[in-house]
């Protein structure tokens, strides 16, 4: 069977994986952590891309990443981040080979309507995998950069972040209530269904939309519009 071509969208955020070779371990100590983060923040300004999210595990990294006007940004991006940090860990530990599986996987996202969704995906990946109780405890993701914790701010503010507020400490709460509210199971399930399958992450509407622009049938759907957030809906957070 041939394998399914890539849907890549200008001006548009992409959920992205990419996993180590075998599900091995990729990132060992803080500085290969670092090394990475050095790498992605490097190219995101060399190609001029938006890096709306990340969050790196041990052996897998997820990106939520805009390659703007060009297509072509995504695979530079992704052939930079995974041939920088393959020499740089093969240096270390005096090996050769490959770091990381052969393909990432990629998604493109439905702004209105699963950006945030992506997101808390993505930072809640650490708290998921039992690793850390809280998302502000996981110093290799975006999430404490969204909320104020680290003064750096290198990542990009997201429309569905800045639309949760005019004011940046309300959009820094309004966030971290979002991120710590309880999850629909089917959301969680809709992303990581999309990712895995390389289609859209989105409504049957947008998936409509987007076969008109590429001229392509895609066959898999979306499953429904998640519940919105309210800004100023508290009384569900965990605290």
């Amino acid at each position: 069977m041939p394998r399914q071509a890539r849907i890549i969208l200008t001006n548009t955020p992409h959920h992205i994986v990419q996993r180590g070779h075998n599900r091995e371990v990729v990132f060992v100590e803080a500085t290969d952590y670092r090394y990475y983060i050095s790498t992605l923040k490097e190219w995101k300004e060399e190609l001029n891309i938006k890096v709306y999210g990340y969050c790196l595990m041990t052996n897998h990294v997820h990106l939520i990443i805009d390659p703007g006007a060009e297509e072509a940004n995504l695979g530079k991006l992704m052939k930079r981040l995974a041939g920088r940090q393959t020499r740089y860990v093969n240096h270390l530990e005096r090996r050769t080979g490959s770091l990381w599986e052969g393909r990432y996987k990629s998604s493109p996202i439905e702004t209105d309507t699963y950006l945030l969704a992506c997101n808390r995906y993505v930072e809640l990946n650490p708290v998921s995998a039992g690793m850390v109780n809280k998302a502000e405890d996981y110093e290799w993701s975006s999430y404490r950069q969204k909320v104020g914790i680290e003064a750096e701010i290198w990542i990009d503010s997201d429309p569905a972040y800045i639309g949760l507020s005019d004011d940046k400490a309300e959009r820094m709460r309004h966030y971290k209530n979002y991120i710590n509210r309880d999850r629909p199971e089917a959301e969680k399930l809709m992303i990581s269904g999309a990712l895995q399958r390389g289609q859209l992450t989105g409504t049957s509407r947008y998936i409509d939309e987007v076969e008109q622009r590429i001229g392509i049938r895609i066959k898999s759907r979306g499953q429904g519009r998640p519940k919105k957030q309210k800004p100023g809906e508290e009384n569900h957070v965990q605290k």
